[in-house]
């Protein structure tokens, strides 16, 4: 499967598509069973997951390579990786890209933040030049070759020095080469309007995460403003981590796991991961 091309045909389809970011292969499978067409990688999960750390630049590019190479494998969908800053200058950038696309992703979100980076929705960013990570967005279009990979252009820097400074910077992102334009975290209705209108020739991506800076509109209202792509950033990481400490409290407090209302038993989890698939090829 060419999941560059399958992606680049979703979005090429009239409608607003949408999809979760995950930071594991428990999850990559359970978006794909749950019938989403495509996912993104998170790397505030993966450094949650990996390292019990936050999203403060912890994570490295071994890790964040390792752990996208199998969430990649372990899926039949495009896979939309999040590769940070691209972990250092130019030439960092150009050799990840080229990691990335071995592994057949569909898609990258490169962003202009300074490194060590911070999640888009926490305090106290820095972003580097304009024409820095303009360098950077044609490095990443050089690595890709002649793949189909998706380059997804994020900035930061309306937490820094306001929209209509990141509204420039996505411009010349679009120039650079980028696919899709990523202003990250818009604070109101009105700004991601502006959005909207200042880009009426290429797809943009909105990042929902429940608390965050960006208003937690419906799909069918980023529609109707323009928006092509939506990410749900942090939902099956904040409902997983609901769910697991529910569980852990009941055993803590009555010896018992029993959970009235969780559907999901050992047999489905067995499905999930294809028990049956490998005990058979032993045979």
């Amino acid at each position: 499967m060419n999941s560059a091309k399958t992606l680049r045909q979703l979005l090429d389809k009239p409608g607003i598509i949408a999809a979760p970011a995950v930071y594991d292969c428990l999850g990559s499978k359970l978006a794909q069973k749950a019938g989403f067409s495509f996912i993104f990688t998170s790397g505030f999960g993966m450094s949650a997951s990996l390292l019990g750390l936050p999203d403060l630049g912890f994570l490295t590019a071994t890790e964040m390579l390792n752990q996208v190479r199998n969430i990649i494998k372990s899926v039949n969908i495009p896979v939309i990786c999040d590769i940070d800053t691209g972990y250092g200058n130019i030439l960092n950038v150009q050799r990840t890209v080229e990691d990335i696309v071995d592994f057949g992703a569909a898609g990258i979100i490169l962003e202009d933040q300074e490194w060590p980076k911070k999640c888009g929705h926490f305090e106290g960013k820095k972003v580097i030049e304009t024409e820095e990570m303009v360098k950077k967005i044609k490095a990443a279009v050089n690595a890709k070759n002649n793949s189909d990979l998706v380059i997804i252009g994020r900035t930061d820097a309306r937490a820094i020095y306001g929209l209509e400074e990141a509204l420039y910077r996505g411009k010349k992102y679009q120039e650079a080469g980028a696919d899709i334009i990523f202003i990250e975290a818009p604070q109101t209705k009105e700004e991601l309007e502006k959005i909207a209108n200042y880009f009426p020739d290429i797809p943009l991506l909105a990042n929902i995460i429940e608390g965050g800076k960006t208003p937690c509109l419906s799909l069918e209202e980023l529609e109707t403003m323009g928006f092509k792509i939506v990410a749900y950033a942090l939902s099956g990481l904040l409902n997983s981590t609901n769910s697991m400490f529910q569980c852990f409290q009941q055993l803590q407090a009555t010896g018992s796991t029993k959970i009235t209302d969780n559907n999901f038993q050992f047999e489905d989890f067995k499905a999930l991961i294809e028990v049956e698939k490998y005990r058979e090829l032993e045979i």
